[in-house]
């Protein structure tokens, strides 16, 4: 009898030092935390969410995606997150304040969608930044170059007239020489095999990515060289509202390699009426409807895909540091070269 005494305390003890440790400090230091603003009052983080994105909040929570999606960007010593491209900056406790409950996650079957609203083209966009399409991806040509001309396939370009303005180059010097300009191949000596011709270069991430399927790997991740996966031709833009809907719908009809179920129950197919409804979702193959009918979204649908395009954490906070771009990488200077030996 006399050592129920100190095994009941011990063991009321070490429950409320934990229940202090993870439920009291913790609401104590973060539970009243306030939107952040600046000294004007206009720049507001978060701000309280619409009706529909809260109803596509439960929508989100009765279809499981919360098991196969998580919602929180790792720093650079918890993961990779930020070099996968989602998110600038680690997520922290001020971008969930208005979120009941908060979809965190712990399994990652997909991408991370903390920042997939952010991802959405510029409205007027179709063609996301970097991408080899896009108009800023191409140099510009310098002032008082000629055009370059375009040569059908199998055809040499004709190369341009010479500057009339450049003095020519005297006989027998080095840039006279054909044997001296870069590139070429070097002269070969009557009867002697010819020359094997060289290996095919593998094509750049710009012409790797711009075939279907080659911009996103399984899990939705950008693939190499690019910042963001490239526009897929007839497709809307990439992770705008159409093309939510359409990988909500038929997930494979973006990334054949993806094991994400199909979320067709949340769709409906009506007849054409009149015109076809500005709603309608953009299928091509298997997955278009007969001719004369089109598949629309439902209203749960609608909110989904609202809820989705809320998902943003790339606004800057004063308690965490944003990853800064890195700087492009400079290639190594050249060993200075070594005093020929004494004779």
């Amino acid at each position: 009898m006399k050592g129920l005494a100190p095994l009941f305390l011990g063991i009321f003890g070490t429950f409320a030092f934990s229940w202090v440790g993870l439920t009291v400090i913790p609401n104590w230091q973060i539970g009243n935390l306030n939107p952040q603003s600046d000294e004007e009052g206009t720049d507001i983080y978060p701000m309280p969410q619409s009706g529909m994105v809260v109803r596509g909040a439960r929508v989100y929570a009765a279809n499981g995606c919360i098991y196969c999606h998580s919602q929180q960007v790792r720093a650079d010593y918890a993961g990779d997150d930020i070099e996968r491209k989602w998110g600038d900056r680690r997520s922290a406790p001020r971008d969930y304040i208005f979120e009941r409950p908060v979809f965190l996650g712990k399994a990652r079957m997909g991408q991370d969608i903390a920042n997939i609203g952010a991802r959405a083209p510029v409205e007027g966009e179709n063609v996301p930044p970097g991408s080899a399409a896009s108009p800023a991806a191409s140099p510009a040509p310098q002032a008082g170059a000629p055009a370059p001309s375009v040569a059908p396939s199998g055809v040499s370009p004709t190369p341009p007239p010479p500057n009339p303005a450049s003095p020519a180059p005297p006989a027998g010097s080095p840039a006279a020489s054909p044997a001296a300009s870069p590139g070429s191949p070097p002269p070969r000596a009557p009867g002697a095999p010819a020359p094997k011709p060289p290996l095919a270069s593998p094509p750049s991430s710009a012409t790797a990515n711009a075939t279907p399927g080659a911009a996103t790997s399984a899990s939705g991740t950008p693939a190499a060289g690019a910042p963001w996966p490239i526009q897929t031709s007839g497709e809307p833009p990439m992770y705008s509202a159409a093309w939510q809907h359409v990988h909500l719908y038929s997930p494979r009809s973006i990334n054949p390699d993806s094991n994400m179920p199909s979320y067709r129950f949340l769709y409906q197919t009506r007849r054409i009426s009149d015109a076809r409804s500005a709603d309608a979702l953009k299928l091509t193959g298997s997955d278009a409807p007969p001719e004369g009918w089109e598949i629309v979204p439902t209203f749960d649908a609608n909110c989904l895909v609202a809820y989705l395009m809320s998902l943003n954490q790339s606004h800057p906070l004063k308690e965490v540091r944003s990853a800064a771009p890195k700087a492009p990488a400079q290639s190594p200077a050249a060993p200075p070269a070594s005093p020929a030996p004494a004779k």
